[in-house]
């Protein structure tokens, strides 16, 4: 690959939103578009809890402010933008902020729904409209990363709301990428299989993680970094003509066989 081609992954002199980034995969998709060049706003509830991360990206030479966001909350969505606007409107949204409830359907409570749907399916497409909004009014293009699962295709015990929002959210990056590409504007969704982070790790070591483990093709779990290629490509302009797409990140998982 030349140098050229290698450069359209870079994103240098771009401005990225990530949410959800206070843990997990927001943390550290926010660490990798700093080193990409990135200038990266985190977003989560609490501002305190990403300072460490911003100290953390600043000391590495690269650029990280935050800011207070929560995505069940459209008058916070809209501050959220309000307040990192003299920095310009961002080039890139990392749309990871979610949460789950575990425990079987029939024990699921309306309230359980409704706090899943609510921060995966409904936040998510409050700040993919509001960025949107405030794109095309500065007439400019970018590109949004919504961060779906394979659950979004596939389903499992326990998770039902949340597979239910995921696969909201594969639906929703489409109709956003048919809508917003006459502006310029790129919308993907990006499915993780099972990723080990430091909340998981202990229960995919365990008996069943391992069961579920053998499940896969390619009889692995991922790693955060399995995932950044994959990010980069459709935050980047190496993935400029790449629109409506959701991408799966698992191992083959959601091509194995029943």
């Amino acid at each position: 690959m030349t140098d050229k081609a290698l450069n359209r992954f870079r994103l240098d002199g771009k401005r990225a939103l990530v949410t959800g980034a206070s843990s997990g995969l927001g943390e550290h998709f926010a660490r990798l578009l700093a080193q990409a060049g990135a200038d990266v706003v985190v977003a989560a509830r609490r501002v305190d809890k990403l300072q460490a991360l911003v100290q953390e990206i600043a000391a590495a030479g690269g650029q990280a402010s935050a800011v207070a966001l929560d995505v069940t909350d459209p008058a916070s969505v809209r501050r959220c933008f309000d307040d990192i606007a003299s920095g310009g409107v961002p080039d890139v949204i990392i749309n990871n902020a979610g949460v789950t409830v575990t425990k079987p359907a029939l024990q699921q409570t309306p309230e359980d729904f409704d706090q899943v749907l609510d921060t995966n399916l409904r936040g998510g497409w409050l700040v993919a409209t509001e960025a949107a909004r405030r794109m095309v009014a500065a007439g400019k293009g970018g590109a949004i990363v919504n961060i779906a699962s394979i659950l979004g295709e596939r389903v499992a015990g326990g998770v039902a709301p949340y597979a239910i929002s995921k696969a909201g959210v594969i639906q929703a990056t489409k109709a956003l990428a048919l809508e917003l590409a006459r502006y310029g504007i790129r919308v993907n969704a990006l499915m993780p299989g099972y990723v080990a982070t430091d909340l998981n790790r202990e229960f995919l070591a365990s008996e069943p993680g391992q069961k579920l483990r053998a499940r896969i093709p390619s009889r692995r779990f991922g790693e955060l970094s399995d995932l950044d290629g994959p990010l980069l490509l459709l935050a980047s302009d190496a993935g400029a003509a790449i629109s409506g797409a959701a991408l799966a990140v698992d191992g083959a998982h959601l091509v194995g066989g029943l």
